[in-house]
């Protein structure tokens, strides 16, 4: 069985976007895709415009550091690190001298509002605090796209929408933000919605342009999107 099949995806710039499914729908591997991550066995991944294909590792590598942010449910911090510190050693592979990556570090609390944490260690912060500090590391470098992994999985239904809201926020500041879930609930505050069942796209919110300039879209009941062979990231 095929963990992707036929599978065809366009994000615009500026958008924001859940994934939803259960697991083993796929999403996981779309995600790693579009991360770049992962490499399709088929089909192309393109990345703002770049072929992730025609790259090589170090290529793939830069474009990770200053294209892509990546948050995870596990949120991934030094434990005895600062909350500084975090957010600064995730811009170590973007190439910023060290001076600039505290600038830019301080910056990114500053917009996830843990300005005042800056000094803590991660094991002085609560689940939200810590999932505050991985989103504020995959911003700092001011990524044009965000991939963020069941960000809420791990935090209490108030303290999710809290970092759901924050998420909003950045998309609204410009940032594209592509929301990984299993949650309907998390997926249902996203303009668009797309879910997968084995493999497979079986519905998105979106209208998708047609010949003509005409529009045609799925219905969250399940009306299937267009899609071709081959698997396709944020352009």
């Amino acid at each position: 069985m095929r963990a992707l099949d036929r599978v065809s995806l366009t994000v615009a710039a500026g958008e924001l976007v859940a994934v939803a499914g259960p697991s083993g729908s796929g999403k996981s591997t779309l995600l790693h895709l579009i991360g770049t991550l992962d490499k399709p066995t088929t089909g192309t991944v393109r990345v703002t415009g770049l072929d992730a294909a025609a790259l090589g590792d170090r290529q793939l590598s830069a474009l990770r550091a200053a294209r892509i942010g990546f948050v995870f449910q596990q949120f991934f911090l030094a434990e005895h690190q600062t909350a500084l510190g975090n957010v600064a050693d995730g811009l170590l592979y973007a190439g910023i001298r060290r001076a600039d990556r505290s600038r830019l570090a301080a910056d990114a609390l500053e917009r996830v509002g843990l300005a005042r944490k800056a000094a803590a260690r991660a094991t002085q912060l609560s689940g939200g605090e810590r999932q505050r500090v991985a989103i504020a590391r995959a911003i700092a470098g001011r990524p044009p796209v965000v991939l963020a992994d069941e960000p809420t999985g791990n935090l209490d239904s108030a303290t999710g929408a809290a970092i759901l809201s924050l998420l909003e926020e950045l998309n609204t500041a410009g940032t594209t933000i592509i929301i990984i879930t299993h949650d309907h609930a998390v997926a249902a505050r996203t303009r668009r919605r797309i879910e997968m069942l084995d493999g497979h796209i079986t519905a998105d919110t979106s209208p998708v342009p047609i010949d003509g300039g005409r529009t045609r879209g799925s219905s969250p009941g399940g009306r299937p999107a267009r899609s071709r062979p081959g698997q396709e990231g944020p352009s």
